[in-house]
């Protein structure tokens, strides 16, 4: 609550409408509101006091005394009191929605005194009229006469209590007559009741006497009640029979703990026996007649990823019908609580793992009989459901690189349809029209080693599908085994029950490693490139495998980590050994191309490292297990150095594929250089280093293997087209001689008009004829050699031509007035122009 009342400074709140200084302080300033002041107040009195003659409704002069009090209220809050006596108050809210009382006065120096008399008026009025309202209120209390109150009510309320009194006397005293007559008729009604309660306890037992002896002679008439149900066995009525079973249980029970020498006792014990052996074969038969293999194509939808499925819905893996599966589930339990046997979950795993081995093994059966013509992979329902995506880009398969390294060589040798030089191609398209016509060559042979590669994709493909087909397959069978098995005894039987196919997928994967193995002995590196697909879809695999075998003994959880372990290393052992390959191959004169063009070797490592990319987490990852960073000078983050090749992120592996790629290239040009030393002809050997290293970028290019190289070597598309700059160079000295016999060296200095000696006549026809002669040679050797891409080509073209055009020009003006010969047709036999055709048939064997 705020109070502004202090001495010191005081809140203005007048117009200053008066002036005090002026006039008497005993004169009323404001008579209209002193007048008003005391009539409120004084009216609310009058008309307590005289309401009585005029009306006698109470309401009507309490309402008129409440509106004349509120009104004076009002009239001294906001009016009088600021007037007569300068005191005003009220109440406001801040901004934080709390409340604050304000007072204030009229004070201080320099503002108008209040009149006296308006003072008096106020004080007293305001005093005296609530002193009245008291002494009204005690004379009326005092005196017992309380106004308004009707004696018409208070007669009505009088009689309504004498009559509610006379009632409840009437209701105590029929109460009082109800309890007594109650209390007689139970007097009479208790004696009964006993003698009627002991009659029914004796008839109860009498009952359960009865009950009993028929409860124990049925245990003398069991075996003879359920002979004929046991001896028939459970097919068909299994509830039946295993409520016969309890029966037999029972009674073996109840001999056991009452007479255990009854003979008896013998005999429900053996037909006990009986009906769980029964019990036992009914569970074998029942897992032998309806476990069948998983359909192929049921296991391929299963674990169908393919992205042009509109939905993935799960593939449910009926195992066994509905039916049948409660009565397995409904014997195991059986089994379990009251048989104490657990031969059955023997049984159990012996039979349904060798239902998941020919389930893998049909999936096997199915690749080879529909991969290779094209045959349906996927069930009807699945192929309604694939997008209609032409421009999708089909996986790329191992064995088309190794169809293209397995021809290259027929091309090199013998080229297409006997054009080595003339192609108007860039190198990527030249490659890709390379691998057409091998292709092609391969489907019209049918060769054996075409029909080698196939088969092998096909075993590849069936066996990453066996892989996934394994998982799902060993999942559905643990959600199987969960409803039958008892729970500490699952895991057990499961680890037992997928050993078979596990150990079948664990030495396929064994062979192919030896496979790979002995492929890098024979240096068939393409061969080991099988290994990556697998390797890969097993990484890939093996958080959702581990999942699955969680809880199986170690041993087998550590099936697959060995498996992969070996396919690192052997594919670390081929990536090396191709690496030190490249840089050791051959220099053989009969093995290099005679135009010049692209080398097989540097096809061949393109092709390898085109392959690498689609597989660089994989072949990253194989470096990466077998070598530590020093062995490619990279530096080793302290967060990535571990025995365990699991230690190594992404990004280190992206880098050590990136030496071991930039490593490959370094090796190559260091054996193209030593090959390019065979050819005798220094520009034939630049044609051939320029064609390869021109290959090599635009092959980097195309196929993004350049973004990989540039992690570790960030100059490399630079340091390519120097050296192919270099390359041109090189070709370009070759031209000298022929430019050489047109400059101004040795020519003698003309005089106009003056005869020219033999000797200089001379030497202005050799600088023709060795011209001519060297133009003519080169012209003829070049038009044999090839550049494969157009552009590089046409630019060598015409920088050759626009030096060998200007100075040939510049040689004949000068050369123009000049009389060196009787038959100058002899000499000039080239005009510039044809000089300029000539040079444009280089590469070209068509021309």
């Amino acid at each position: 609550m705020l109070t502004e009342d202090n001495n010191d400074e005081d809140v203005s709140l007048f117009d200053a409408e008066e002036d005090a200084g002026k006039k008497s302080k005993k004169k009323l300033k404001h008579p209209l509101a002193s007048f008003f002041h005391l009539f409120f107040r004084v009216s609310a009195v009058l008309v307590y006091l005289l309401c009585g003659l005029f009306s006698g409704s109470f309401i009507a002069c309490m309402v008129a005394i409440i509106l004349l009090l509120s009104c004076d209220f009002w009239t001294v809050k906001n009016i009088t009191g600021r007037l007569m006596v300068g005191l005003r108050w009220w109440n406001q809210v801040d901004h934080d929605g709390r409340s604050h009382w304000v007072f204030e006065s009229r004070k201080g120096v320099g503002k108008p005194p209040a009149s006296e008399s308006e003072s008096r008026i106020f004080w007293v009025g305001l005093i005296v009229c609530p002193m009245l309202w008291v002494l009204f209120a005690f004379s009326t209390l005092f005196s017992f006469k309380i106004k308004w109150v009707e004696q018409e009510t208070l007669s009505f309320i009088r009689e309504n209590l004498e009559k509610s009194d006379q009632q409840t006397k009437g209701m105590v005293s029929i109460l009082s007559s109800f309890e007594s007559r109650l209390m007689q008729l139970e007097n009479s009604i208790i004696p009964v009741h006993k003698q009627t309660e002991n009659l029914q306890r004796l008839q109860e037992n009498v009952d359960k006497t009865l009950s009993c002896m028929d409860h124990v002679i049925s245990y003398y008439h069991v075996a003879k009640d359920t002979d004929r149900i046991i001896r028939e066995g459970p097919t068909g009525r299994l509830d039946e029979y295993l409520a016969c079973i309890a029966k037999i249980q029972k009674a073996v029970e109840y001999f056991q703990d009452n007479n255990p020498d009854s003979p008896e006792l013998n005999t429900v014990k053996a037909r006990f026996e009986k009906g769980k052996e029964l019990l036992e074969a009914e569970f074998r038969s029942l897992l032998t007649r309806y476990s069948k293999p998983v359909p192929p194509i049921l296991i391929l939808d299963a674990i169908s990823l393919d992205e042009e499925l509109e939905v993935q819905e799960d593939v449910v893996l009926e195992h066994l019908p509905e039916a049948v599966l409660q009565d397995v589930i409904c014997i195991a339990g059986w089994l379990v609580e009251y048989g104490r046997n657990q031969d059955f979950m023997n049984v159990y795993f012996q039979i349904r793992s060798n239902q998941l081995d020919r389930s893998i093994k049909g999936l096997k059966d199915h690749f080879r009989k529909n991969s290779a013509s094209s045959g349906i992979l996927y069930s009807p329902a699945v192929q309604t459901k694939r997008k209609d995506t032409p421009t999708k880009k089909s996986p790329k398969r191992p064995g088309t690189i190794r169809k293209a390294q397995n021809l290259l060589k027929q091309y090199s040798q013998h080229g297409l349809d006997g054009k080595k030089g003339g192609s108007n191609l860039t190198p990527s398209e030249d490659l890709d029209l390379r691998v057409k016509h091998l292709s092609d060559a391969l489907t019209e042979k049918h060769g054996a080693a075409s029909g080698k590669d196939d088969v092998l994709d096909i075993e590849i493909d069936s066996y990453i599908h066996c892989i996934s087909a394994f998982v799902k397959l060993a999942q559905s069978e643990y959600a199987l085994l969960v409803e039958v098995i008892p729970e500490h005894h699952q895991k057990k039987t499961f680890d037992s029950l997928i050993q078979e196919a596990l150990d079948n997928l664990m030495l396929e994967g064994d062979n192919i490693v030896s496979a790979a193995r002995r492929a890098i002995m024979r240096h068939d590196y393409s061969a080991v490139l099988t290994i990556f697909p697998i390797l890969r879809h097993l990484k890939m695999n093996k958080a959702e495998f581990d999942s699955t075998l969680q809880g199986t003994a170690a041993s087998t959880k550590n099936k697959l980590p060995t498996l992969i372990t070996s396919m690192e290393t052997i594919g670390a052992r081929a990536l090396e050994e191709f690496a030190d390959s490249i840089k050791n191959d051959p220099d053989k004169e009969y093995n290099m191309p005679k135009d010049g063009t692209v080398h097989e070797l540097t096809s061949n490592a393109i092709l390898f490292l085109q392959q690498l990319l689609d597989f660089h987490e994989t072949a990253g990852a194989m470096l990466a297990s077998q070598v530590l960073g020093d062995t490619y000078n990279i530096p080793l983050d302290p967060r990535e150095t571990s025995s365990s090749a699991s230690s190594y992120t992404s990004e280190f592996n992206k880098r050590l594929l990136s030496t071991y790629i930039c490593k490959v290239l370094g090796n190559l040009q260091l054996n193209l250089l030593s090959k390019s030393k065979v050819y005798e002809d220094p520009a034939l050997s630049a044609i051939f280093l320029h064609n390869n290293y021109n290959y090599t970028l635009k092959s980097l290019e195309k196929s993004d293997l350049i973004q990989l190289v540039t992690v570790t070597q960030k100059k490399a598309e630079n340091s390519y087209r120097e050296l192919i700059e270099q390359q041109i160079q090189m070709y370009q000295h070759s031209w000298l001689k022929v430019t050489e016999n047109l400059t101004s060296r040795n020519m003698p200095v003309f005089q106009p008009g003056s005869k020219l000696k033999d000797k200089e006549r001379q030497v202005i026809k050799d600088k023709f004829k060795g011209f001519n002669d060297g133009l003519e040679e080169l012209c003829k050797t070049q038009k044999g050699w090839a550049i494969p891409d157009k552009g590089q080509r046409d630019f060598i073209r015409q920088a050759q031509r626009r030096v060998v055009s200007e100075a040939y020009r510049a040689f004949l003006h000068r050369c123009a007035n000049v009389s060196f010969t009787k038959n100058p047709e002899k000499y000039h036999k080239y005009r510039p122009e044809e000089v300029e055709e000539m040079i444009e048939k280089l590469f070209d064997t068509s021309a």
